[in-house]
């Protein structure tokens, strides 16, 4: 399957989950366990989308798009945690559900849109397929991360290239 088509499918699960979320009620004890599902989904998709996808855009045309949809992705986490923190305090969760539901909605129209389009001038069947394949890979790793890992990993893949390599040895160097 091509990246586009796995791509397509996470955002139709992660749409299905919040739009499953903002129905509830205030008091459904289902909540938390939806919240949760909406993370497992959301994060690695976003870590290993940024790394296979939007990092073979970047080393081949021109990265506005691309690091506009990075910044997206760093708010929807932002929107995501703080619905995590007000889903566990029994806060007004259900406003901030609708902002990430909103935002979610936007960049995937923006991505889905501008940056497919782009992406199939740029590469070939068989790459958008082998990207398919390394994405799946890699968000089946990034699943078993944790919350600060992913978040190094997000900092890592906005950074030049070049330097990816040599910062991830890094971090693998001080975790050892």
């Amino acid at each position: 399957m091509d990246i586009y088509s796995i791509l397509k499918d996470d955002h139709e699960e992660v749409k299905s989950l919040l739009n499953e979320l903002i129905a509830l009620n205030d008091d459904d004890s289902y909540r938390a366990v939806l919240v949760t599902q909406i993370e497992q989904a959301l994060v690695p998709h976003a870590r290993a989308e940024e790394s296979v996808f939007y990092n073979s855009i970047r080393a081949v045309s021109d990265q506005t798009e691309v690091m506009h949809s990075f910044k997206e992705h760093m708010e929807a986490e932002t929107l995501l945690r703080g619905l995590q923190f007000k889903e566990g305090v029994k806060m007004d969760w259900k406003s901030t559900a609708i902002k990430l539901k909103d935002a979610l909605e936007h960049h995937i129209r923006e991505e889905e849109g501008k940056i497919f389009s782009e992406a199939r001038k740029i590469f070939s069947d068989e790459e958008a397929r082998m990207m398919g394949e390394a994405f799946q890979s890699l968000k089946e790793q990034v699943s078993d991360q944790g919350v600060m890992k992913n978040s190094f990993d997000m900092v890592v893949n906005l950074m030049p290239p070049r330097f990816v390599e040599k910062i991830r040895n890094l971090g693998d160097e001080k975790r050892v």
